[in-house]
């Protein structure tokens, strides 16, 4: 069992995982100055399943990068697991949930190109590195003539398959790249309207036991009201499609003149059909506008392209 003055955090090892849950312990400790905060580190499935040939839909999705980390949990030998909310499932093993959310990063995609093309200008036929079919899709929208090539692996192995010319450009996400202090290597980051983000993207999630109440109350300070509002708007739409990594869902949620805003969008890899919504709805019923926006989406035609994406 914990002491009561202590807070365990595990988390996965990749450099990413670990500055998130160093960022978490440093707010922990600066706003309970009596607290003892360990740091758990764990190799999950998807850590030690990077080969880029393997998508990550075939070895279990998200699940992948969370299991490990909730089985800690479960059998309390962590208190919380600090995650990047995208890649968190849309549901939970029982008695476990998502207590906490810190406030959102950039949530947008990073074009990261080592000789400076940006996208309009890298030549023709030249090769794109990104692990997600939702980027793609999108992408492919922009330059139908660019080969997109699956690329897995942390954030610095991404990188120097980069650098070392394995792929001309690849897409990553700007507020992981941000907290690695890899900004400089951004030649652009995308709009919205060019690649709509992931759902929760730029969002660190904290998960830990329900009935953990003096955990809870510890880590109240750091859920942040606006970003819950934007991706349970997020998360509430991906649910309500099916809520897997395999479809190509994006979904991004703003506050906009007291109005929560969501936008999403669900593509085909093959097609190339894109399907859009777009509703605005109350603050304080985010679960309300995801489900609206999902419904619109399904009124177009989104679950023949789930399903047709599915049975590949």
């Amino acid at each position: 069992m914990a002491q009561p003055n202590k807070i365990r955090i595990v988390t996965r090892t990749s450099a990413l995982a670990m500055w998130q849950a160093n960022y978490v312990r440093a707010q922990l400790l600066s706003h309970h100055n009596q607290l003892d905060v360990e740091i758990i580190g764990v190799k999950t499935t998807g850590d030690l399943s990077q080969a880029d040939n393997i998508p990550l839909s075939k070895i279990g999705g998200k699940a992948v990068f969370v299991k490990e980390l909730e089985q800690a949990l479960i059998a309390n030998e962590a208190d919380i697991a600090v995650h990047s909310l995208k890649d968190v499932p849309a549901t939970f093993p029982p008695g476990l949930g998502l207590t906490t959310l810190c406030e959102r990063a950039s949530p947008f995609d990073a074009w990261v190109c080592p000789q400076g093309y940006t996208v309009d200008s890298i030549p023709a036929g030249s090769v794109v590195g990104t692990s997600s079919l939702r980027r793609t899709v999108q992408l492919k929208k922009l330059r139908p003539d660019l080969n997109y090539v699956p690329l897995r692996g942390n954030v610095d192995t991404r990188l120097r398959k980069c650098r070392e010319g394995e792929y001309t450009a690849i897409v990553l996400a700007v507020a992981g790249l941000v907290r690695l202090n890899q900004g400089p290597c951004i030649v652009t980051s995308f709009s919205p309207s060019q690649v709509l983000p992931a759902v929760g993207q730029g969002a660190l999630g904290i998960e830990c036991r329900l009935d953990d109440n003096k955990t809870r109350e510890l880590l109240a300070f750091l859920d942040h009201a606006p970003t819950r509002a934007a991706v349970e708007a997020e998360r509430a739409m991906n649910a309500a499609l099916g809520g897997n990594c395999q479809v190509p869902v994006a979904g991004f949620a703003y506050i906009e003149n007291n109005k929560l805003c969501l936008q999403g969008k669900v593509g085909h890899p093959e097609t190339l059909v894109v399907l859009e919504a777009y509703h605005e709805g109350e603050i304080n019923a985010p679960q309300k506008l995801g489900e609206k926006v999902a419904s619109d989406l399904i009124a177009q035609g989104a679950m023949a392209i789930i399903n047709d994406i599915m049975k590949a």
